[in-house]
C-alpha cells in the first residue's frame, strides 16, 4: 500500500460518461499506489449515462455509487485536497474552473464524447469502449510514473504529455 494518498478529480461538462469512466478506472487501477479518484462536471446532467455503467459492468468494474455532480463540491474548504485535476472534454477545458484547494497539477486529457454518438447500439457501444480503452491507457501511463522520484515540474510535464496519447 502507498504511503501517500493522491486525490484525483476528472472533470467534464456533464459528468455522465467520460469522467465517470475515468473515476472508476483510477479508483481500481490506482488503489494500490494510493490514488483516490472523483469526478465532477461544470454543468452536471444529473444522472450517469447508462452506457457508461454498462461499459464498466462489461469489464467487471463496480457500478454502484456514481453520481453526476457539480465541480463546486470540490472547491469548498472541506473538500478533499486535490493533487491532480484532469479535464476530459474540450468544453470543460475552456471554461473558467473553480479555485481548487491545494493548487493541484492539471492537464487536459480530452477525448470525443461517447454520449454524443447517435446510431445503432453497436456504434454507441464502440464509442464507449474506445473511450474506456483510451482512458485506461492514459491512467496506466500515469500510474507508471515514478512519482516519488520526480519533481512537481517533471510530473506536470509528463501528465500533460499523456493527454496526447
Amino acid at each position: 500500500m502507498a504511503d501517500k494518498t493522491y486525490n484525483v478529480l476528472f472533470v467534464c461538462t456533464g459528468n455522465s460518461a467520460r469522467s465517470i469512466l475515468a473515476e472508476a478506472l483510477m479508483n481500481d487501477l490506482g488503489k494500490e499506489q494510493g490514488f483516490r479518484a472523483f469526478s465532477a462536471g461544470s454543468h452536471p446532467r444529473g444522472e450517469v449515462n447508462a452506457w457508461a455503467l454498462k461499459t464498466l459492468a462489461d469489464h467487471r468494474y463496480p457500478t454502484d455509487g456514481f453520481r453526476s455532480k457539480s465541480w463546486e463540491e470540490f472547491a469548498t474548504a472541506d473538500a478533499p485536497h486535490l493533487d491532480f485535476v484532469f479535464t476530459v472534454c474540450d468544453q470543460a477545458a475552456g471554461e473558467v474552473c473553480p479555485v481548487w484547494p491545494g493548487q493541484p497539477m492539471t492537464a487536459h486529457w480530452g477525448m470525443p464524447d461517447p454520449a454524443a454518438v447517435e446510431g445503432s447500439d453497436e456504434a454507441i457501444r464502440k464509442a464507449f469502449l474506445d473511450t474506456f480503452i483510451t482512458m485506461k491507457r492514459r491512467i496506466q501511463l500515469m500510474l507508471a510514473l515514478p512519482m516519488a522520484s520526480l519533481d512537481k515540474m517533471a510530473i506536470q510535464r509528463e501528465i500533460k504529455d499523456i493527454g496526447t496519447k
